[in-house]
């Protein structure tokens, strides 16, 4: 994998990046592109508007090549939307032979009946991702293989999203003239970049506020434990402004990014901010510290939503490690300590520095680019088991809902491979 060109696609609300990077001789990504538009057919994550999303890929990816002078055509691609479930599930197989070692080919096979569970109607699997092993009846085992056993139990952490989103996605790639290599689950790609492993083992929640969505994923025990999705993000932030202050979208965007603030009482002296408004019209006068208040009601609902989870999820006394914010909502001005108000545990901004080689530039610094990084790091590590790659998505998008019609599809198929066959 040294010296091979990674390139990540990370389809958000707010922007469409693309970057591209391989591995240096020290094990570090190092960035040699990027390419970054603004996104205008995507909402909350999911594409609404398959021609105005191509557009956005191709703008990104032209940009990315110039600027790493390449060609681009395989890309690593992420995804998120409140369309996105999680689930538990206990696999079991039994082994013929006890007395040949537990293989990784045994653990593919559990891994591949996960992928064989009957979902609700248009859901299909993105992760399977293994919580712990049981052989024989022994528990909290982390890793079976060279073990011997006759009974090999597993419970996995499932991760679902619905057909019809990962279609979009596939179509939008695939007209931009490009080809999906992978397809990973957003905040999971987020923690490759600003997650290490001592957090992991020590139990973390990961939050990522994006544009249209805020995603948390928990680690424990260096294996992630509890996903979700709320349907709220920066912009939910941006259109409480905009009519809370009665001022246009656009300056309701630059006032959030240049004085916002999520905690009213860490602003000392409340300034009066000026904008300028519809022609023929005067100014508007807004105070700091009363953005501060529409800025904090919604982020103290977001921040109650995934307090929710959290307690949901069973780790909330396990968490150690606190919460890591990132994604570009986590840079509001006081976020950190509107968050350890709000949930009781520690928190702090996940940077996607670590992994970087030297040289990198003070843009990438940015936690809304944890995302993009991580999805490369992903790849560049091959640690990709469970991810639904392209021609997996191509055969369950060709898989009919139902059982009957799967069933009717084979004998179908077989009668007409075997004309002459006896009924």
């Amino acid at each position: 994998m040294d010296g091979k060109l990674i390139v990540s696609l990370d389809i958000g609300t707010t922007k469409i990046c693309v970057l591209v990077g391989k591995k240096d001789e020290h094990g570090k990504l190092e960035i040699l592109g990027r390419g970054i538009v603004e996104s205008e057919g995507v909402l909350r994550g999911v594409v609404s508007n398959i021609e105005k999303t191509i557009n956005g890929i191709k703008d990104a990816i032209i940009e990315a090549e110039k600027s790493a002078n390449v060609d681009i055509g395989t890309v690593n691609v992420g995804i998120a939307g409140q369309h996105i479930k999680s689930l538990q599930h206990r696999g079991m197989h039994t082994r013929d032979n006890v007395n040949d070692e537990i293989s990784k080919e045994d653990i593919d096979l559990l891994i591949n009946n996960m992928h064989k569970l009957v979902l609700p109607p248009g859901d299909r699997i993105i992760h399977v991702i293994p919580q712990e092993f049981i052989v024989d009846q022994e528990q909290g085992i982390v890793d079976p293989i060279g073990m011997s056993g006759i009974t090999l139990e597993a419970n996995f952490h499932i991760i679902t999203g619905q057909m019809t989103a990962i279609k979009n996605i596939k179509r939008c790639v695939e007209r931009s003239n490009l080809t999906m290599d992978t397809l990973a689950l957003e905040p999971i790609a987020s923690s490759e970049s600003v997650l290490n492993k001592e957090e992991m083992m020590a139990g973390v929640a990961l939050v990522d506020i994006g544009g249209g969505t805020t995603d948390l994923a928990i680690f424990y025990d260096g294996i992630i434990r509890h996903t979700a999705v709320v349907p709220l993000g920066g912009n939910s932030i941006t259109r409480d402004i905009k009519e809370g202050c009665s001022v246009l979208h656009n300056y309701a965007e630059k006032l959030k990014v240049r004085f916002g603030c999520a905690m009213p009482n860490l602003i000392k002296e409340s300034r009066v901010i000026s904008i300028p408004t519809l022609r023929g019209k005067s100014h508007k006068e807004i105070s700091e510290r009363n953005l501060s208040r529409i800025i904090n009601a919604r982020l103290s609902e977001i921040m109650d939503m995934i307090y929710f989870e959290i307690r949901k999820s069973g780790y909330e006394n396990k968490l150690l490690g606190g919460v890591v914010l990132t994604g570009g909502g986590s840079m509001l001005k006081g976020i950190v300590e509107m968050v350890e108000f709000h949930t009781g545990l520690t928190a702090r901004i996940g940077n996607p520095t670590e992994h970087l080689s030297h040289g990198y530039s003070k843009e990438m610094m940015s936690p809304k680019y944890a995302t993009a990084i991580g999805l490369i790091l992903r790849k560049m590590n091959e640690s990709t088991e469970g991810v639904l790659k392209e021609e997996q998505a191509v055969e369950v998008a060709e898989q009919g809902d139902s059982w009957f019609e799967r069933i009717f599809k084979g004998a179908k198929n077989w009668i007409e491979n075997e004309p002459d066959a006896n009924l």
